[in-house]
């Protein structure tokens, strides 16, 4: 069901209510460990996945994870779930989930990554990964979901899956990771890290630093617990404070599975994903365009349509900014939060195989991350993320929805509103764009009262 109520071109009001019936969100299952991800639910998950992926020819499946201390858990509990179902299970280990993608796509078979992504440690979840290495289907989705219905029947003795382990994951995503750029050499160039105590912890300080770079890595003492805590791109004030103390020429931050990322220039200065396809559209192929999402910046879009660089928006979640981009057979998209997809060298959003791409843009500039966006202004957005008990509730309701289409008629053209729940949490998320940062902050905070009281 979308929302009733007519909008205006350009004026992004989204939307899908959350389904009561649907386990999968945006970005794979994600829960609680102690309740909706338990490893009770995940070996029916293994199991399910399983069946359904030997329906679809694949016999074998990669698993990696991140570095919570439920790793170990779900790991075992979806490996009993996938042998059961007579599959086979290669355990990969601690890998970014970008690792997981490269690693199916180039054994041509399914790929797992046991993570929860940026969330805290307290969750947990699953992706999952086609043969070619990037998102399965929504039709793939409806099909684990319909199983998952069904009582666990394990296949024949005979038949069950064995598993082994690929010793050398890592090793393979490094080098993966570096022939994509043999002619950027960083020698020279002084690079703070960000690991978030997450699944780049070990990887990322190598790529980097076996193409010259000077690295000093933070976030890179995981201990189960502390994934994403204070650090991470989510938290990107963590690395800000350890820059403008001086001695590097930028810093890259990693959430916890390594699909996201967050650039800081020497001076301190935040650039979130749509500075980032603004710096990378440049190398761009002039017939080719960009994708954004529903959250885009709405000066980015005004930008490319100055430089006739086609433009698309998909809605929020790197799967679907991979969809549109395969539709339209583009290269480049991404979102906001710092998942970027580029295609020409990379399956999925990878954010190790985004930075080097960034990196290699940046040497018109000297590495001059603050000159590489000094001409890029965007709108004020302001984003209010609304802890709900019922998303639908509010989605649903006729008094909220007036109050939007009231708040649009004053913006007009010179901004835009945007609501939506989130795919993995019960979040109501409220974004008011305009060219003017007050009328943002009051028009969101207004909806966000609203909201609280319904």
């Amino acid at each position: 069901m979308t929302n009733p109520i007519p909008i205006k071109k350009d004026q992004s009001v989204s939307l899908m209510p959350l389904s009561n019936d649907r386990r999968f969100g945006t970005d794979g299952i994600r829960g609680p460990v102690d309740t909706t991800m338990n490893p009770l639910f995940v070996t029916k998950l293994g199991w399910a996945a399983g069946t359904i992926l030997l329906e679809e020819g694949i016999s074998r499946v990669l698993i990696g994870k991140d570095t919570r201390i439920s790793g170990y858990m779900l790991e075992s509990a979806l490996q009993a779930g996938f042998i059961a179902s007579g599959i086979d299970v290669v355990l990969l280990g601690p890998l970014p989930t970008p690792g997981v993608s490269f690693l199916a796509s180039s054994n041509k078979q399914a790929g797992v990554i046991i993570s929860a992504s940026h969330n805290l440690f307290e969750d947990n979840g699953i992706k999952f990964f086609n043969k070619d290495g990037q998102k399965i289907s929504s039709e793939l989705e409806k099909r684990i979901e319909t199983k998952l219905s069904q009582e666990i029947e394990s296949v024949k003795s005979i038949k069950l899956g064995k598993a082994t382990r690929m010793s050398d994951a890592q090793g393979r995503y490094i080098e993966f990771c570096k022939s994509n750029f043999n002619n950027l050499d960083l020698n020279g160039l002084s690079i703070l890290l960000d690991c978030a105590h997450g699944a780049t912890y070990s990887v990322a300080p190598k790529v980097f630093e076996e193409l010259g770079a000077k690295v000093t890595a933070i976030g890179i003492e995981p201990d189960g617990i502390n994934i994403n805590q204070n650090c991470g791109s989510t938290n990107p004030d963590f690395i800000r404070e350890e820059i403008i103390k001086g001695g590097y020429d930028l810093g890259i931050s990693f959430d916890g599975d390594g699909d996201r990322i967050i650039l800081v220039s020497n001076t301190g200065k935040i650039l979130d994903g749509d500075d980032l396809l603004y710096i990378l559209s440049k190398d761009i192929n002039k017939e080719s365009g960009v994708v954004g999402t529903l959250m885009t910046n709405k000066a980015l879009e005004l930008y490319f349509n100055q430089m006739n660089i086609e433009f698309c928006r998909s809605d929020v979640g790197d799967k679907y900014v991979l969809q549109k981009l395969l539709e339209q057979n583009w290269t480049l998209g991404g979102e906001t939060s710092g998942h970027i997809i580029c295609l020409d060298a990379a399956q999925t959003g990878d954010a190790i195989v985004a930075a080097l791409k960034l990196l290699n843009s940046l040497k018109e500039v000297s590495f001059n991350v603050d000159e590489s966006v000094e001409e890029f202004n965007k709108f004020p957005q302001t984003l209010i993320n609304l802890s709900v008990n019922n998303p639908n509730k509010i989605i649903l309701n006729d008094k909220f929805w007036s109050e939007v289409t009231h708040i649009e008629s004053k913006l007009e053209e010179k901004g835009r509103v945007l609501i939506r729940p989130s795919g993995t949490e019960p979040i109501i998320r409220i974004m008011v764009e305009s060219e003017n940062e007050k009328d943002s902050e009051d028009y969101a905070n207004r909806l966000a009262d609203l909201a609280f009281k319904l």
